[in-house]
């Protein structure tokens, strides 16, 4: 089971590269399933490259730092 704790430590991790750019990531919710939800925030919600920044960026990272975590999708699907 992901702890939803070590997933928002993580988050904290990545928040000020995307407020650099002018958006951010807000943690909606975790499964047992490892399924991360994020709400991507600011500049992030609506951009054309928002997939990328979840699947080459948060997904990454909370999958290489978080075991368990099986995907991120975004809260808006």
């Amino acid at each position: 089971m992901v702890e939803k704790s070590d997933v928002a430590a993580v988050l904290e991790l990545i928040r000020p590269s995307l407020q650099a750019d002018g958006g951010d990531v807000q943690l909606v919710d975790v499964t047992d399933d490892g399924v991360v939800t994020v709400e991507l925030q600011g500049a992030c919600k609506g951009c054309p490259m928002s997939q990328m920044t979840l699947a080459n960026g948060v997904e990454r990272i909370l999958k290489e730092r978080v075991p368990g975590v099986t995907s991120v999708v975004p809260a808006d699907l």
